[in-house]
């Protein structure tokens, strides 16, 4: 229909029974964000009748994944790619889509989803790098000069106010890609971060809000935004 749809990967969790997995932060971040977008932005948003954000849930392996222009996949470092679903992502990115990963944590998460990435798009031709904040993507909208370690807001109120979910292994926050011939970003990697409960919480505490939502916001509207244009 020509309109955006806020799009969220289903996968199978390699760890059952140890929560998270994709529904992390969903579906209120998915809501909240489409909300600002619409907001913000002169992004269409589908909305339905009574107005509330259409939000999709795709699947790796199936053909919706290729009317999203940019998917969210939360908790990457539970995720599990089939040796089937592999060249469906590797298809997926090649044709112009964009995976956008957040809320992983710490070494053994990352090296995990790496594990998982590789399947698809090996090291030789697709090498990860760190996304220098001259990069276009930091300030399509909003000048966004710092990345941004935001926490789960539970962890945040437990803590008095920390941001390192596993302490000194998880204490700088990254942004991380891989690239297409042409330069364009593929894939996104928000690691130390959580920029989506941003999203998700926004309501829930005022000092959450003023401390996370805005420069998640702006970060992630950012990003939307280059998907769409890139």
């Amino acid at each position: 229909d020509g309109q955006f749809h806020y799009c969220r990967m289903v996968y199978r969790s390699a760890f059952n029974g140890r929560g998270g997995g994709w529904t992390t932060d969903y579906p209120n971040a998915d809501i909240n964000m489409s909300v600002r977008l619409s907001e913000l932005t002169k992004i269409d948003v589908s909305k339905d009748g009574s107005g509330h954000p259409n939000n999709l849930l795709v699947r790796l392996g199936g053909d919706e994944l290729f009317q999203c222009p940019l998917v969210i996949l939360s908790a990457p470092g539970r995720a599990l790619i089939t040796q089937a679903e592999a060249p469906v992502l590797r298809e997926y990115l090649l044709k112009g889509g964009m995976v956008w990963t957040d809320d992983s944590w710490g070494t053994y998460q990352w090296k995990h989803w790496v594990g998982q990435l590789r399947k698809g798009l090996p090291a030789s031709e697709y090498p990860i790098f760190d996304l220098p904040l001259d990069h276009v993507l930091f300030r399509t909208q909003f000048e966004v000069t710092e990345i941004p370690q935001i926490p789960n807001i539970g962890f945040f109120m437990r803590s008095g106010g920390g941001t390192s979910e596993q302490g000194y292994d998880s204490a700088v926050p990254y942004v991380r890609a891989i690239a297409d011939n042409s330069g364009r970003l593929m894939v996104l990697m928000t690691h130390n971060t959580d920029i989506q409960d941003s999203w998700e919480r926004e309501g829930d505490d005022p000092s959450y809000f003023y401390a996370f939502s805005p420069r998640g916001y702006a970060f992630g509207i950012n990003a939307f935004l280059y998907a769409l244009t890139h």
